[in-house]
């Protein structure tokens, strides 16, 4: 109720538990903090954050225009929601290394587990468009010290991205990690891998987990877990998989009432009242305080899936007598 139980400390040393080689251990991103339950409700063992994410809810493009207050309070938010531990896309780190050392703390005061910095030069764009441009190996490295050294929770993960793969190939980028690695990054994220040959090839070169990043419509192909877990892969994200997903039902529905002035036919698609109520735990708030939720939803209104997640016996038909 209200908030996780468990202590940003906890869930930190609950992602550390999950990156192990080949455990591909997946991790869907959260777009809020409702859909970050529903993560966890469907037994997944963690939750991303992804930048672009916040970016295109705020109505902008993935260019670096959102700020370490709105990544900031927007993981918090999420984070809240969840017993999970949540990694967060932090882009270039929001400045040079001191920024980047205020935006580690914040991001630990805002409870989440870890995140990812990248060597794009800013304002960057999105991995898995062409005409990316990357910072000197001296910058990208400095970047990751700066972060390893401004955590006061030696348990946040710092994790580095590197986009050199489609600016400069597969051994350049390998180099690239393994100096981000000697600065003090505790897990490595390759962007836009070609095939499973080279997901297999940077997991061999690193003493350090992996992340796999299956995002649709992306450079990558969409692996199975198992393929990459084969692979040596320690995390999967599926960064933007339920945004999109909610954005193209969205439109789907708001196409319908144009078409035909109901949404009556795409109801059956929706989310009933009593699964939404299960989700947000009404529940527990009623046995706190009844004055919070202290009503019924109407017979009128119930379907049968909104009387089987409520836990109400089938609906006796009306009687005949008068």
């Amino acid at each position: 109720m209200l908030s996780s139980p468990r202590t940003p400390a906890q869930k930190r040393q609950d992602l550390r538990a999950l990156l192990a080689p080949g455990a591909a251990a997946p991790f869907p991103g959260a777009f809020t903090p409702l859909s970050a339950k529903l993560v966890e409700e469907k037994g997944f063992p963690g939750v991303y954050v992804s930048g672009a994410v916040i970016a295109n809810e705020l109505g902008l493009p993935d260019i670096g225009l959102t700020t370490l207050s709105e990544v900031a309070s927007r993981g918090a938010q999420i984070a809240r929601a969840t017993d999970l531990p949540c990694l967060i896309d932090a882009d270039t780190g929001f400045g040079e290394p001191m920024n980047i050392a205020r935006t580690i703390q914040e991001l630990e005061d805002a409870g989440l587990a870890g995140c990812h910095i990248e060597d794009q030069v800013n304002p960057k764009r999105c991995g898995h468009l062409d005409g990316k441009t990357m910072v000197d190996l001296d910058t990208a490295t400095r970047r990751i010290r700066a972060a390893a050294d401004g955590r006061r929770d030696p348990s946040f993960l710092v994790m580095a991205r590197t986009d050199l793969r489609a600016a400069e190939g597969l051994p350049a980028a390998i180099e690239r990690m393994k100096a981000l690695v000697d600065a003090g990054a505790e897990a490595i994220f390759p962007e836009a891998l070609a095939d499973l040959g080279e997901f297999e090839q940077v997991c061999a070169a690193l003493d350090v987990p992996v992340l796999a990043n299956m995002t649709e419509f992306g450079k990558s192909q969409l692996f199975t877990r198992e393929q990459l877990a084969s692979a040596g892969v320690a995390m999967v994200i599926y960064p933007v998989t339920l945004l999109r997903a909610a954005m193209g039902a969205a439109e789907r529905v708001l196409e319908t009432i144009l078409e035909t002035g109901s949404q009556e036919s795409r109801v059956p698609e929706m989310l009933t009242r009593a699964r939404l109520y299960e989700l947000v735990d009404y529940g527990s708030y009623s046995r706190f305080d009844t004055s919070v939720f202290d009503f019924e939803i109407p017979e009128a209104h119930r379907t049968d899936t909104d009387r089987t997640a409520a836990h109400l016996p089938p609906e006796t038909p009306p009687s005949t007598k008068e």
